[in-house]
């Protein structure tokens, strides 16, 4: 009966692990993550080559690049998805160990190179930013934090995942990096609220947010000047927003054709933070849709999917996760449109990155473990070891 309600295959004995990992995962949020992956190669043969030329690097040495550090995300995501929830949550606890620390230690050994923002380790051939990798580990410890307060007898896993929260979030952003610091409280006010949390302790926490939002302001030149800018009802021309928003209108509908946009010679970070604005320019809205239509499907199917779950854990570590992708998509698309003051945010698996890229193919991965079919139970079980 339980099989009929919620569609579930069980898993056939002696299966091996690729046809079963194959007959259970969700092949829809699979292929819209490889065709997301493609038209980022795409804008990056448009988008990059500027920036190659101006460095007197190789034309497409970052398309080159991303190429490789595409292909070790989708090769991790695919080996990440085909594992155990709970084998899962065992390797993101090691892995928010090792990336908390690495957050932690930045203002000690990390660079900012120029940017005025300390978030990366320099390595010469390489940088690391290890917020990117911090954020999925965060999002399946804290879940896994949460669910264990719903269990009888169990720790006080919402008020330590609210501290270890708090503690990330100032961390971050002390960098200064609001952006990931918004995405993690962001993530944990999601699950915290579908671990059953009250409305009136959200509230709360919205007005702490304000409060320290107005306090940043007040002492920090890079918020401030960001949110000024955001304020401001006039676009100077020659600023990354004015030359994103430029870009849009030029594109119009159909956009100005392959390889006959200017947005990339001026925006600096055209492959990367604005890089939707490279699409809108040379593709027109009609591939803007299309990018939106696949972030789309991927967030609300997942959500969708997690529906039938009765895990606890598992319901709240891919509800964060799944927001946490869609929302970082709408940050990022909602900076180039100035509905949003400027964050400094990428587009995952579509901008060029190596941390962002293969965190975002870490967070998918433990995203289609999660939402993987599998066999829910009996009722009565559940009910059982709820002590109900």
């Amino acid at each position: 009966m339980t099989e009929m309600v919620y569609g579930s295959i069980p898993a056939r004995e002696r299966e091996p692990v690729l046809p079963r990992w194959w007959r259970t995962i969700d092949r829809w949020t699979l292929s819209c993550v490889f065709v997301l992956f493609g038209i980022g190669l795409l804008l990056g043969l448009a988008a990059s080559p500027p920036l190659a030329e101006k460095n007197n690097l190789p034309y497409f040495y970052f398309v080159q690049r991303q190429v490789f550090f595409g292909g070790i995300a989708l090769v991790t995501m695919v080996l990440v998805s085909m594992m155990d929830p709970h084998k899962v949550r065992r390797i993101a606890v090691v892995g928010f160990l090792g990336a908390f620390v690495a957050v932690a230690l930045l203002p000690f050994l990390g660079t900012d190179f120029g940017k005025g923002a300390m978030r990366w380790y320099s390595f010469g051939f390489a940088s690391v930013q290890p917020s990117e990798f911090l954020k999925p580990a965060f999002v399946v410890t804290s879940a896994w934090l949460i669910a264990s307060a719903l269990e009888v007898g169990g720790p006080p896993g919402r008020m330590y995942s609210f501290m270890l929260t708090a503690v990330i979030v100032v961390m971050l952003a002390l960098q200064p990096d609001f952006g990931q610091a918004s995405l993690v409280l962001f993530s944990w006010c999601v699950m915290y609220f579908v671990g059953g949390a009250p409305l009136l302790l959200l509230i709360c926490l919205a007005g702490l947010v304000v409060f320290g939002g107005t306090m940043a302001y007040n002492s920090s030149e890079h918020f401030a000047r960001r949110i000024d800018g955001f304020l401001n009802p006039d676009i100077d021309p020659t600023t990354q927003i004015g030359y994103a928003t430029n870009a849009i209108r030029e594109g119009g509908f159909f956009g100005v054709g392959v390889g006959e946009g200017t947005v990339k010679w001026s925006l600096p970070d055209a492959h990367t933070d604005f890089i939707i604005c490279v699409a809108a320019e040379e593709y027109g809205m009609v591939l803007v849709f299309i990018i939106i239509a696949l972030y789309a499907t991927i967030t609300v199917r997942s959500l969708w999917r997690l529906l039938r779950e009765r895990d606890p854990f598992i319901r709240l570590a891919g509800t964060g996760l799944a927001c946490a992708f869609g929302i970082q998509a709408f940050i990022n698309m909602g900076v180039a449109v100035r509905l949003l003051p400027a964050k400094g945010m990428t587009l995952p698996f579509v901008s060029y990155g190596g941390s962002s890229v293969i965190a975002s193919g870490i967070a998918l991965g433990a995203l289609l473990a999660f939402t993987r079919t599998r066999p829910q139970g009996e009722i009565g079980d559940l009910l059982i070891r709820r002590g109900r």
